[in-house]
């Protein structure tokens, strides 16, 4: 089944509890946080996190486009993160094993992200222990940008790969989505779609999560 994530990077943050329960029948509600050094932009943190967990009882999804995220994790764990995923390129490979293992010690998912000119092959060492994979289909850092098709033959690549060592891990999308590239990257294997202004600026959100989430193979 093709789970959806509404980014509330696109949500308007003066009503954000109302934004949330609008998507309510999504999967998950796609948290993305950026520290204006691994990214060029700056976002939400723990506090935002930490209200929006004593709102809501969905699946919290948290991206960190963060420096030296394995120090940060176990806080966001604390604060309420169901699901926690982290850039391969912004850790070394050992605080990676650890941070995911901690992660897991917790209860919580772990998961890698790959920005798009990293090579699929940057995950491979750590898939085995992973329950999610994100493949950036945009630079991260902002929303709004157009998605990046040359993405598509990784996110097959990781597909294959995660069939063969880890089927029961995820294959999640960020970057660009909308009903046309939503059926190219769940042609390709992915089965998590995180969507933001697509979502957002819908006025029947409900509708378009539908039509994500049963969009033609």
């Amino acid at each position: 089944m093709i789970k959806i994530a509404p980014s509330i990077l696109s949500a308007d943050y003066t009503k954000l509890g109302d934004e949330i329960n609008s998507v309510r029948s999504a999967d998950y509600i796609h948290f993305d946080v950026m520290d204006g050094v691994f990214v060029p932009n700056l976002s939400i943190g723990l506090p935002v996190l930490e209200s929006v967990r004593n709102f809501t009882d969905m699946t919290l999804d948290i991206h960190l486009m963060i420096t030296s995220p394995s120090k940060y994790t176990k806080r966001f764990a604390q604060a309420g993160a169901d699901i926690i995923v982290f850039h391969v390129e912004a850790e070394a490979p050992e605080k990676i094993h650890e941070a995911i293992e901690e992660l897991q010690s917790l209860g919580k998912k772990a998961g890698l992200s790959i920005k798009p000119k990293t090579p699929a092959e940057a995950i491979f060492p750590y898939l085995h222990k992973l329950d999610i994979v994100l493949v950036m289909t945009v630079e991260p850092g902002y929303g709004g940008q157009s998605f990046i098709a040359e993405t598509l033959p990784k996110i097959s690549t990781i597909k294959k790969e995660i069939l063969r060592r880890k089927p029961d891990c995820e294959l999640e999308v960020d970057g660009g989505i909308n009903l046309e590239t939503a059926k190219l990257c769940v042609n390709a294997g992915a089965n998590v779609l995180v969507a933001g202004s697509d979502i957002f600026n819908k006025k029947d959100r409900a509708a378009r999560i539908l039509e994500l989430r049963t969009v033609e193979r």
